[in-house]
């Protein structure tokens, strides 16, 4: 049986496949190459009126990799939408030292030194493919979703996948393409550097919405 590498992980993403478990409490995992693929247009991102002025009262401190391993646990926890989650052990320990390595990233939002929203995924070429997200506050996840989004289109991104689309992405933007499309636009992504660090880590408010406003 071939042993699961972060080498191999990523080797999958350049090619359009990501891994999955039918739950966290099930050690196996089964590859995925969807039929219908969740992408977000990256100049298409709708900021509304009501989050763009809740982002500009910097009601959380945004950072970028400082608790990867705390963000994807808080992803794996069971909540209001989502009594089952797929991120089991064997994920969890991979996306781990995918980070460790370079290729995967987290945003998080902090409210009096608590985690209280984030994200992750894997970055590659000029592709970030979203992997999940939570929020235990209020829109928390969404600003992290435009913290991640601003940092792309700064930095040259040409696909940010989110693997299924979801309603709630929906609102935001996020549109659903065949199979065949979606890996179209994965080769020109691979064929991009795109520079994940062309934001500070640490990110105000203004950052954010300058960075999400120039370039569209």
């Amino acid at each position: 049986m071939t042993v699961l590498t972060p080498e191999i992980l990523l080797n999958a993403y350049t090619h359009g496949i990501f891994p999955m478990s039918e739950s966290r409490d099930d050690p196996e995992i089964f590859w995925v190459d969807p039929e219908k693929r969740g992408i977000f247009p990256l100049d298409d991102f709708h900021l509304s009126k009501s989050l763009r002025k809740k982002i500009k009262k910097s009601p959380f401190k945004i950072t970028v990799n400082t608790s990867f391993r705390k963000v994807m646990k808080a992803c794996a926890e069971p909540a209001n939408d989502r009594p089952s989650t797929w991120i089991n052990r064997t994920i969890l320990d991979l996306y781990t030292e995918l980070h460790q390595q370079g290729n995967a990233h987290s945003i998080e939002c902090w409210q009096d030194e608590e985690l209280v929203g984030g994200l992750y995924g894997v970055s590659f070429a000029g592709a970030f493919c979203g992997e999940s997200m939570f929020s235990r506050e209020k829109d928390a996840s969404k600003i992290a979703l435009t913290a991640l989004i601003a940092r792309l289109k700064i930095g040259g991104f040409q696909l940010l996948d989110t693997q299924f689309l979801t309603d709630h992405l929906a609102t935001l933007g996020a549109i659903e393409i065949p199979r065949e499309e979606y890996h179209r636009l994965l080769d020109k992504a691979l064929a991009v550097n795109g520079d994940f660090y062309s934001l500070p880590f640490d990110c105000s408010a203004s950052d954010i919405l300058q960075s999400i406003t120039q370039t569209s």
